[in-house]
């Protein structure tokens, strides 16, 4: 079996858990390699975010958490257990869920067209501290609603527990095929989620922003800075992420152990 191990460098727990890690794989015979095109399984060292960022250029290997951040949704692995999970692993003990992620590209009030990369969480703008986003909601290339907020998230299931859920989103099944509309901070007296069937077609067309405002199109919390008459275009990805569970625990499990 060989590994590569995507660890989160600013953090000195996650590469002092990265040496034992390796120490340990060592004395089991597993081979860990610097190129994630020639490894069998993706070892992520860190919190959600380590996950995240290491799902979006796995290329569809698998990929496993061992959790040295906070709450951990996304990782698998306490660094207590990494002797057992790593036999669990060698031994095959382990099934795989395939999770949907969200893509899309940024077209410029000037014609330029940018491409989003693929996200597991969640697409959509966010503005800074000040000021307000006027935006207008297309599914399908039909309005939907027109909206003056803070800014609005496009998710996936799996981003449901993530800043979807800070923002009352509601929190589904992660293996669900479904995107979900979350507005953030709305000015308006209705204040709902929309859930979408996954062959949707989702554009934000930013109609303005107020002075000293600046707004950004967040594909799993990374910026792109955009302006007024830009438009998102978001849709359901062609490449999946593929999640190693070596335990049998529910999503009710999870919801229960971290939400409760």
């Amino acid at each position: 079996m060989k590994l590569f191990i995507s660890p989160d460098i600013k953090n000195e727990h996650s590469l002092k858990i990265q040496e034992k890690l390796v120490q340990i794989s060592k004395n089991m015979n597993i081979e860990i390699v610097n190129d994630i095109n020639l490894t069998d399984i993706i070892i992520s060292i860190g919190g959600d975010g380590t996950f995240l960022k290491a799902s979006r250029k796995s290329n569809e290997k698998p990929i496993i958490g061992i959790n040295t951040g906070t709450l951990g949704y996304l990782t698998e692995i306490n660094p207590e257990n990494i002797n057992q999970s790593l036999k669990s692993l060698l031994n095959g003990n382990y099934h795989i869920e395939e999770r949907m992620m969200l893509e899309g590209e940024l077209i410029k009030a000037n014609g330029e067209v940018l491409k989003i990369p693929p996200a597991l969480n969640e697409i959509g703008i966010s503005k800074n501290i000040f000021g307000v986003v006027r935006f207008d909601v297309l599914v399908n290339e039909k309005l939907i609603n027109s909206y003056t907020a803070d800014g609005i998230l496009v998710c996936t299931p799996t981003g449901s527990t993530a800043y979807n859920l800070s923002c009352s989103g509601p929190i589904v099944d992660p293996t669900a095929e479904i995107i979900t509309l979350t507005p953030i901070a709305p000015h308006t007296i209705i204040n709902r989620s929309i859930v979408l069937s996954d062959d949707s077609i989702v554009d934000i067309e930013i109609t303005e922003l107020r002075e000293n405002t600046l707004s950004y199109v967040l594909y799993d919390g990374k910026p792109i800075e955009v302006v007024s008459g830009d438009k998102i275009r978001i849709k359901k990805s062609d490449k999946v992420t593929k999640m190693i569970k070596l335990e049998d625990r529910s999503f009710i499990d999870t919801i229960r152990e971290n939400i409760s």
